[in-house]
This record gives C-alpha cells, sequence and structure tokens, in this order.
C-alpha cells in the first residue's frame, strides 16, 4: 500500500494567523482576563483544546450576538470566521478589549456586501446554514443579504426589477456554487456575481480532486463541524469519484476501509492541526508495513 500525502492540505494562513494571535494575547500579562472567543477559533476540537490549555474560554454556540453576553468582563476574541457589526458594537457597550482574529479573505467578503448594500442591491449569499461565517457576513447588511444554499432557496424571494448580487462563503465547494450560480444566472440573466471562496480552501480542493484519482481511497482529517473538512470529502466522492472518508484523528480510521487499497490518499481540512494529519499519516505507513496487526487505536 502506498501512502499519497496529498498537497496543499491542512492549515492555511488565516487559521494560523488566529491561532497565533490567540496564544499571544493568552501569554501577554497586559492583556484583560478572563479571555472569552466568541465560538469556536476554527472548527477543530484539537485546536480549541489547545486554547484551553492558556485557559482561554471558548463560548461554543451558534449565535455570536447570544454568546456574548456570557463574556461580562475581560477581553473578547473574534474567530476567524468574522461577526456582525451588531456583535462589535456589543462587546463595546459591555467595555470588552477586543482582538480581532477574522480571516482576511472574510474581511474582504464583508467589506464587498457593505459596498454591494450601499450601492443599492439585493444581495444572494450562498452559504451553509447554522454556520458561523453566513451569519457575520449577513450581519453587515440586516434585511438586503439573502442566505441561499442552493438556487431553489432563491424561488420564493421577490427579485424581480432588482439589482442583483450573489457573494459566496469562503469555504465552500467551487463546484458547489458553480451550479447554482449557473442557475441562478438562467433565471436572473442581469445577476452580478462575486465568487468569493478563499484561494486556500480552492487550491485543496483542486489538488484533492486531482490527486484522488491515483487513489483506490482518500482520508480526509479533520472535525466533523469543519465545512471546508466535509467539501473536502464531498469533492473527491463526486468529482473524482473516489471513496472518502473524514475522520478526527487515527482512533477514527477503520481498517476495513484499507482492505484491497493499494494507494491511500491522505489530506487535511485548513483547520486541522499538522500533528494530528501526520499521526494519521505515520498510521498508515506503520499498516503498509505491518498489514491487519497495525493498531489505530495506538495511533
Amino acid at each position: 500500500m502506498q501512502v499519497v500525502r496529498i498537497t496543499p492540505r491542512g492549515y492555511c494562513y488565516g487559521v494560523v494567523d488566529a491561532m497565533k494571535l490567540v496564544r499571544q494575547v493568552a501569554e501577554d500579562p497586559k492583556t484583560r482576563k478572563p479571555i472569552f472567543v466568541l465560538g469556536l477559533i476554527v472548527h477543530n476540537r484539537h485546536a480549541v483544546e489547545e486554547l484551553d490549555r492558556y485557559g482561554v474560554i471558548s463560548l461554543d454556540g451558534e449565535n455570536r450576538l447570544e454568546l456574548i453576553e456570557h463574556a461580562d468582563r475581560g477581553t473578547v476574541v473574534f474567530t476567524a470566521h468574522g461577526v456582525s457589526e451588531a456583535v462589535r458594537q456589543r462587546a463595546a457597550e459591555k467595555g470588552l478589549d477586543v482582538v480581532d482574529a477574522t480571516c482576511p479573505d472574510v474581511t474582504k467578503t464583508h467589506d464587498l456586501i457593505r459596498t454591494l448594500a450601499h450601492d443599492g442591491y439585493t444581495i444572494l449569499y450562498i452559504g451553509r446554514r447554522g454556520h458561523p461565517e453566513p451569519e457575520g457576513a449577513m450581519g453587515e447588511a440586516p434585511g438586503k443579504v439573502h442566505l441561499i444554499e442552493t438556487a431553489a432557496d432563491a424561488h420564493d424571494l421577490d427579485l424581480d426589477g432588482r439589482k442583483l448580487a450573489v457573494v459566496t462563503q469562503t469555504t465552500l465547494s467551487r463546484w458547489d456554487t458553480e451550479e447554482t450560480i449557473r442557475e441562478l444566472r438562467n433565471r436572473y440573466p442581469k445577476i452580478e456575481v462575486f465568487n468569493e471562496i478563499c484561494l486556500a480552501t480552492q487550491l485543496r480542493q483542486e489538488a484533492a480532486v486531482r490527486q484522488a484519482e491515483h487513489c483506490d481511497l482518500v482520508i480526509v482529517v479533520g472535525d466533523t463541524r469543519s465545512n471546508n473538512s466535509n467539501r473536502l470529502v464531498q469533492v473527491v466522492r463526486e468529482q473524482a469519484g473516489r471513496p472518502a472518508y473524514l475522520v478526527d484523528g487515527v482512533h477514527e480510521i477503520d481498517p476495513h476501509w484499507l482492505e484491497d487499497a493499494q494507494t491511500v490518499g491522505v489530506t487535511a481540512g485548513s483547520s486541522t492541526p499538522s500533528p494530528i494529519t501526520r499521526e494519521v499519516i505515520q498510521f498508515l505507513e506503520q499498516y503498509q508495513m505491518d498489514g491487519a496487526s497495525a493498531n489505530p487505536g495506538q495511533g
């Protein structure tokens, strides 16, 4: 069995910067304590547990405006996914110090939405319900941004005769958005499209599809809450036509997947710490030598 290390994979610059920033803040004696992270800094439990060791309190939940009420003093960190203007205002009202770890690509999308709304556009935001990134982005222009997951979601909206624009969540599959955008363009020929999928996400997806074609199966290392990790599984299955499995770590690898496999590809979501991915690769390389005697529970 050959192990193919799909490249690029794992942490993107936005995640690296966010994690580094929180560590620096936690170690700075001048930082007002306690330190609250508004949501999960990134969608990976290993990354969150690392920050726990620094005494950082992660407030887990979908609604940032509700979560911030649990931070009554000290410092609040905005995650890489971004927050709405209402959350920023509430932090100021509560007298909290703010550390902004928003990914620059997400900030760029927020700026675009504000500009479009100011110019009179109705905005269709292609994103995933329940994900924090759409919550923050849509909060930049309340009432002017409509969340859609597929083109069908736009059918019940009264959009005739309006200036229309499409904006996308940064961590989606480009194949998903292409299909939805194509349908929207067919229905609204004058619609303006702004594809905001970040380059890191796109490169990881394209690499996974391209290199998966030479593999019998692909293992994606990531958290089930990570949108970009789930999309990697999706694009490998749908675009490369190969089996793909999402694992949180070595302990979730099912040896039955590896039966009859001669080549296994490994990639990771952009919020997955590198040591976790290395453990998976090392286990597979050990499995390559020892076969069924390898024990994923000891990885």
